[in-house]
């Protein structure tokens, strides 16, 4: 009896974890992402934050927010901002491997001269997991 029920286990054991692994979502605090890349004439340095992510094999896609540091000069005459500010973003980002292309999109806010609009850019980065 007792090697009926070892034998059991072992085949049990065996049909679990011999299963091919699938697709599968997950959300996520951080998934340790580094990326830098150009939007709106600036630059911007983020990782990634508060994100649903999509696994197949060594591909990841991700929609989620993108903690940032934005860097652009102000041009405008008189009193200027500062060139590096804190930014949320938000966007999606596609790691193959250790690679990292991203599409961010920030709100540039309101002011005297222009509309409130978002902005779309493009980065590169490196996955440390």
């Amino acid at each position: 009896m007792k090697q009926f029920l070892y034998a059991c286990g072992i085949l049990i054991s065996g049909f679990c974890f011999s299963q091919k692994s699938v697709a599968k979502v997950k959300a996520s605090f951080f998934d340790g992402v580094a990326a830098a890349g150009y939007v709106d004439h600036g630059a911007f340095i983020n990782c990634t934050g508060p994100n649903i992510s999509l696994t197949y094999h060594s591909t990841k896609l991700i929609l989620g927010m993108l903690p940032s540091l934005r860097i652009k000069e102000d041009q405008s005459d008189g009193t200027r901002n500062s060139a590096i500010t804190p930014n949320l973003g938000a966007g999606l980002t596609f790691i193959y491997k250790k690679l990292v292309l991203q599409i961010p999109l920030y709100y540039n806010s309101k002011t005297s001269t222009q509309n409130g609009s978002w902005k779309m850019g493009i980065g590169l980065g490196y996955s440390l997991k």
